[in-house]
């Protein structure tokens, strides 16, 4: 698809990742971009939705009720129900209005618990997804289904991708709903400021985590939306993957934290392992990750630095 004068909407565009791609939309030449806030338009109704894709040619839908493993179990009801709904409405009223193409940004959530490493797209439905993430990853997969059968019967131009675990500045760093990155710089952070001598970590740190610099998924969201043409999913990721503990034990480092990391075994790990095989977005986005990740984790740090949220008192 060709950007140039493209009128496009992007949902939770005012979003972390939302911002970056807006800017590389308006560097390809879109001319209109809409990136209305959930406060001024709530996408989990219709008329909403109908409301937002007015005109538009192109839909990138980045919005999404998410958060990290503490969230995933406190709020799994909501979070299903907001996902999927939201995507439900914005897919049909982006087909009733002639939409030219639709982007939905998935999870690698939605991968089965037990999956081969690397991942790779072909194996999606070999499982269940791990338990604590499951409404929200079933719910973003059913939206892969309702892309395909869309595309199947009415011939409507939507593609998926599924982007893996994100970092970068501007993350999240809300205790209660940041992903790990942001979760672990927020609470080294928080005990240097406390003088804490130890920080607490959730699970045994054995799981292994991919990352993907905020600024490669834009580049590849702003690469499906100009070259993918089929409604199978895409792996976007940085082919890489790192332990919870040695992730941890590099951020402590960069950080200069020289007190003692305990692990809590009575809280959940989570997906044993996430890496991806990105050979699908190499070959059809013709896109791949370039941020180094030691590079990417001090540019992060160095913005939190900048822009902390209030210190809290550690609840171990």
């Amino acid at each position: 698809m060709n950007l140039q004068g493209a009128r496009v909407l992007v949902t939770g565009g005012a979003g972390f990742v939302g911002q970056q791609v807006c800017q590389r939309l308006r560097a390809q030449g879109a001319t209109d971009i809409r990136a209305p806030r959930s406060a001024d338009l709530d996408l989990r109704t219709a008329d909403a939705c109908r409301s937002a894709v007015e005109g538009v040619d192109l839909v990138i839908h980045l919005a999404a009720t998410v958060g990290g493993i503490g969230l995933n179990k406190e709020r799994p009801g909501e979070l299903f129900y907001d996902n999927i709904i939201m995507g439900v409405h914005l897919l049909e009223a982006a087909r009733l209005a002639n939409v030219q193409k639709f982007v939905t940004v998935g999870t690698i959530c939605a991968y089965p618990k037990f999956t081969p490493i690397p991942f790779r797209e072909e194996t999606l439905w070999d499982g269940y997804p791990e338990e604590t993430n499951a409404p929200y990853g079933v719910a973003k997969k059913a939206l892969l289904v309702m892309g395909q059968a869309y595309r199947d019967q009415y011939n409507f131009n939507a593609v998926y991708v599924l982007p893996v675990n994100l970092y970068g500045p501007g993350d999240n760093f809300d205790p209660q709903s940041s992903h790990v990155i942001p979760a672990i710089i927020k609470k080294i952070y928080d005990a240097q400021q406390l003088q804490s001598e130890k920080v607490v970590f959730w699970g045994d740190g054995s799981p292994t985590r991919e990352f993907l610099y905020v600024d490669d998924c834009a580049d590849g969201l702003v690469a499906a939306a100009q070259n993918l043409e089929t409604s199978d999913p895409i792996n976007l990721g940085a082919g890489f993957e790192i332990s919870i503990r040695k992730l941890v034990d590099s951020i402590t480092e960069k950080m200069g934290y020289t007190g003692v990391i305990e692990w809590d075994s009575t809280k959940p790990n989570g997906q044993p392992r996430r890496c991806l095989d990105t050979s699908r977005a190499a070959d059809q986005l013709r896109w791949q990750a370039r941020m180094d990740f030691d590079q990417g984790l001090e540019h992060t740090i160095d913005w939190y630095r900048a822009n902390p949220l209030p210190v809290q008192e550690p609840n171990w």
